[in-house]
């Protein structure tokens, strides 16, 4: 970036003192509202891949928790042909690790964006229920198999939630938002603006949509700790009996 500002700034000064004594600069079009045009063109493309980027990063979180409720669900549903004692085992299980997950576990990824031990601990518990009974009738062991692949479900959308806990954009993007806002905004007093109401306005008008793109970046950047982050509402839809 250094190097292009130097080569530009070079190439002109020597253009400059090189120029013919008749050489008239006025005869050339004015070029700031040309690259003020450019800058805002470019610096809204980078807007929009952030925009899009971080969104996108926002609903594969929204359908990691919804896939992991899911597949919990349906061990809980799918277990009633198991007898009363090991259903009931692996239902409270489940129902364990679901009400550990709302009320501690997205406590701790918003504040420290991880997901816990205890929480690997419960959904381990889930798992040795389920493989290690053995059917006793050929209803249950058609039951079987599709338990452990929801176990096995539910332990895949846990690792990609704990994989969306931390921020999406790289430091170096911010970078780059930030420094484009400062030049962006920095050409509408290049430009001179009068002081006129409808120019003040506009002005203002401008610099507070960036503002607030840039937030709405930073907002979605963390899925899970942030202001309109994803909520545990999958888990509470599908475990109504968990809200108390």
């Amino acid at each position: 970036m250094l190097a292009a500002c130097a080569v530009v700034v070079v190439i002109t000064l020597l253009r400059h003192r090189t120029a013919a004594e008749d050489d008239d600069p006025s005869e050339t079009p004015d070029v700031i509202e040309y690259m003020t045009m450019w800058i805002g063109v470019v610096y809204a493309i980078v807007l929009g891949l952030a925009i899009a980027g971080v969104w996108e990063a926002r609903v594969a979180a929204q359908d990691h928790v919804q896939a992991e409720a899911l597949a919990l669900h349906e061990i809980s549903e799918r277990v009633r042909v198991y007898p009363p004692d090991v259903r009931d085992g692996i239902r409270s299980d489940v129902d364990a690790y679901v009400q550990h997950v709302v009320k501690t576990e997205w406590k701790t990824m918003a504040e420290h964006g991880r997901v816990t031990a205890q929480g690997d601990q419960l959904l381990e518990k889930v798992r040795a229920d389920v493989t290690d009974y053995r059917p006793k009738s050929d209803f249950e062991a058609q039951a079987y198999q599709p338990l452990v692949d929801q176990v096995t479900a539910a332990d895949q959308a846990r690792a990609a939630r704990a994989d969306s806990t931390g921020a999406t954009m790289p430091g170096v993007v911010w970078f780059g938002l930030i420094a484009g806002a400062v030049v962006t905004v920095g050409m509408v007093f290049v430009l001179q603006i009068r002081r006129t109401t409808r120019e003040l306005v506009l002005a203002g008008l401008f610099s507070a949509l960036i503002a607030f793109l840039l937030f709405l970046i930073w907002d979605f950047d963390a899925p899970y700790s942030r202001g309109v982050g994803t909520s545990a509402s999958a888990f509470l839809d599908l475990f109504p009996h968990l809200t108390g």
